[in-house]
């Protein structure tokens, strides 16, 4: 078994040094990952320039790409063997609700599908002040692929798994979970440069505002897992027939 490991926030990020230590049991890892944090990134390639693989330690490479860069190249000739599945993470920070469109974790699995792979994408939902329990996460990790390898899913389903930021003894168990959503993001923050021109940072993520039951806010608020089965089809299929009614009136 060859496990593709990749990240958003750096091929020296936590998250992904314990993924890699809690996966190494199950295969053969080799870890592909940007050069440094790329949170946000999305499913964004890089087009205009080359991208230089660099080796830092034996099977641990970096790019200075974005995430969806490093498994697109991992995937498509750059290794002489193929891999058999991709794991993202462990994204230091949770990606709940409409974060998936937004995250370079997500879409380093996304990427992975899109070529053929099972691929799961893990995230620890730290706030400040929390224990940043990577080693919990990458438990959680563990057991799942195991499952995956023993017991696999629909082949197009992406696994976006959210863990509370607790001790593992402490967690509830896992929940099958459907995207919430969360208000619109705070206001941009204005600063300047030092040459006193205006500059500005993207305010913080919203806080959940659909999150009851049955979506993944609410059972990581509740101590649970949250594994959420992804498509890579954006189709809203039910209103294709009022979108049909509405074009014939035009």
């Amino acid at each position: 078994m060859k496990i593709l490991v990749s990240n958003d926030d750096g091929y020296r990020a936590e998250g992904i040094t314990q993924l890699c230590a809690a996966l190494a049991p199950l295969g053969q890892i080799t870890v592909v990952a940007p050069e440094r944090n790329r949170s946000g990134a999305g499913n964004s390639l890089t087009l205009d320039v080359p991208l230089r693989l660099v080796e830092a330690d034996p099977g641990i490479y970096y790019v200075a790409g974005t995430p969806t860069d490093c498994v697109h190249l991992a995937i498509s000739g750059v290794f002489d063997f193929e891999f058999d599945m991709v794991a993202s993470g462990v994204n230091d920070g949770a990606n709940l609700g409409d974060d998936v469109l937004y995250s370079g974790t997500v879409a380093a699995a996304i990427e992975g599908r899109f070529l053929g792979l099972p691929t799961i994408a893990i995230s620890l939902c730290t706030v400040p002040g929390s224990g940043r329990h990577f080693a919990t996460a990458a438990r959680v990790a563990h057991t799942l692929v195991s499952a995956l390898l023993t017991q696999p899913l629909e082949s197009a389903l992406i696994l976006n798994v959210n863990v509370p930021d607790v001790p593992y003894e402490t967690l509830a168990g896992y929940a099958s979970t459907r995207l919430g959503f969360r208000h619109r993001s705070d206001a941009v923050i204005a600063a300047s440069d030092p040459r006193g021109h205006p500059v500005y940072w993207i305010g913080p993520a919203g806080a959940g505002a659909e999150v009851g039951a049955g979506t993944d806010f609410h059972a990581v608020a509740h101590g649970l897992v949250s594994v959420t089965p992804l498509s890579i089809d954006l189709t809203r299929h039910a209103a294709l027939p009022m979108l049909e009614r509405w074009l014939q009136a035009l």
